[in-house]
């Protein structure tokens, strides 16, 4: 990498972003020492593929009337024009959310499908909230998320976050 674009030191710019928005703590991340993945049963080109984004709807419908954010989900055909990320913590000095191939890749998937990569894309993709409780993430929102990529009829999943 050249020296005029040096890797994102991107711990501890979160660390100093959770600092400066009130947290007195720094954000504990996540560490399993066992995760829950296993090599697919069948080729790549035979598995049909999940799309999991962390954004969510632009009218906010992931919401219950006391504004808690949940699991949500939506088609992959017709493709959505886009999500909303405005009030998602991403870093907004090196990146953006224009595209929204970079955080949702359903025109990518399906042609990787066509290209014979992959056997096919599920007929919806998941939101899954950005949450500061791994608790909540390990125990209601995850479980939830493979519930539906199960119903899908996912083999493999794609994680794509903000």
């Amino acid at each position: 990498m050249p020296a005029a674009h040096p890797p994102i030191a991107y711990i501890d710019r979160t660390r100093a972003y959770y600092r400066a928005i009130g947290y007195s703590n720094d954000y504990v991340w996540a560490c399993h020492d066992s995760v829950p993945f296993a090599r697919l049963a069948k080729p790549l080109r035979d598995s049909r593929i999940g799309l999991v984004t962390t954004a969510h709807p632009p009218d906010r419908s992931n919401r219950d009337d006391k504004g808690v954010r949940h699991v949500w989900s939506g088609s992959t055909d017709p493709v959505p024009a886009n999500l909303n990320t405005d009030n998602l913590a991403w870093d907004r000095e090196s990146t953006h959310t224009q595209d929204r191939e970079s955080y949702l890749p359903v025109e990518t998937a399906h042609q990787l499908a066509r290209d014979g990569l992959i056997g096919g894309l599920t007929a919806r993709f998941h939101g899954v909230p950005t949450e500061y409780s791994q608790r909540k993430t390990l125990e209601v929102d995850a479980p939830e998320i493979h519930a539906r990529l199960l119903q899908d009829g996912a083999d493999a999943v794609l994680l794509s976050a903000l």
